[in-house]
C-alpha cells in the first residue's frame, strides 16, 4: 500500500505535515467528501435503478449500464477519499489545491449513459 493510501487510514498523520489551516478550509474540504460521496452513493442506486426498472431493456445493454453505474460509484468513493487527503496536505502545506479531470470526464460519462438510455427506451429495444 502505497504513502498516500495508507493516509486514508491514518488522518492524523497528515496533521503532522505543514501548519494547521483555518478551520473552515478543512470543513469545506470534508463538505466536499461527503458530497463526492453521495454523488457515489447516487450513482450506484442508479446502477440498481437499471437494473430493476428497465427489464425488458436488452439483457446484455442493462448489465452493461448496471456496472458501470456502480463501478462509478466506486470510483467516486475512492476518489473523494483520496481528494480529500490531498487537498488537505496541500493546504497545510501552503500549495495550489490539486486539480483533477474526474470531475469532468465523470460528467461526460453520466450524461452520454442517460442520452444512451433515453434513446434506448424510445425504440423500445427490448429482449
Amino acid at each position: 500500500m502505497g504513502p498516500g493510501i495508507r493516509l486514508w487510514f491514518s488522518p492524523g498523520r497528515v496533521r503532522e505535515e505543514g501548519t494547521t489551516p483555518d478551520y473552515r478550509f478543512s470543513l469545506a474540504n470534508e463538505r466536499t467528501f461527503l458530497a463526492w460521496l453521495r454523488t457515489g452513493l447516487a450513482l450506484i442506486g442508479g446502477g440498481f435503478a437499471v437494473d430493476q426498472f428497465l427489464p425488458r431493456l436488452h439483457g446484455n445493454l442493462r448489465l452493461a449500464f448496471t456496472v458501470v453505474l456502480l463501478v462509478g460509484g466506486a470510483l467516486c468513493a475512492l476518489r473523494a477519499v483520496n481528494h480529500w487527503v490531498r487537498c488537505e496536505r496541500a493546504m497545510r502545506r501552503g500549495e495550489d489545491l490539486p486539480i483533477s479531470r474526474f470531475p469532468a470526464v465523470l460528467a461526460l460519462c453520466v450524461g452520454l449513459l442517460a442520452v444512451a438510455v433515453v434513446v434506448l427506451v424510445l425504440i423500445g429495444w427490448t429482449d
